[in-house]
């Protein structure tokens, strides 16, 4: 997956300590350009993904229809990764780091599944704050 000059520029040569997945890379390149619709591609037809307080969300035009409505004012700062080859090719990566939105700024764990295919199944998101702190974040 080759990204165009515009969009390296935008995030600024996008690094991730410990990813090289290119799925994983354009996954937080596209999602701080806000190219909701290449967002949500990269997952399989019948990928979900688990966003805070929601439940599961499947496939790509019901996450491109969320992102679109829920992350337009977000930003995310991913730090370092793992990776973890699980059954069947099926890889999974936990990526650290942080989102900001104009309101609030908190730390965050991204969890990832991929087929073979480099399409993402499965992607939960963990923010990593206290029962105080999320309480104040949550929009009724």
């Amino acid at each position: 997956m080759v990204l165009s000059q515009s969009s390296r520029n935008t995030t600024q040569e996008l690094t991730i300590e410990g990813i090289t997945e290119p799925t994983i890379l354009c996954y937080f390149q596209s999602l701080n350009a806000g190219e909701f619709d290449a967002t949500a591609n990269l997952f399989a037809n019948d990928g979900v993904m688990h966003p805070p307080f929601e439940s599961g969300i499947v496939g790509p035009e019901a996450i491109a229809s969320y992102l679109k409505k829920e992350a337009v004012d977000i930003k995310v700062y991913p730090r370092e990764g793992i990776s973890e080859t699980l059954e069947e090719g099926v890889i999974q990566f936990q990526v650290t780091g942080k989102a900001q939105t104009s309101w609030c700024g908190v730390n965050v764990l991204w969890q990832f599944v991929l087929n073979q295919q480099g399409e993402i199944l499965y992607t939960k998101i963990k923010l990593l704050a206290s029962p105080q702190e999320l309480l104040k974040m949550r929009r009724g």
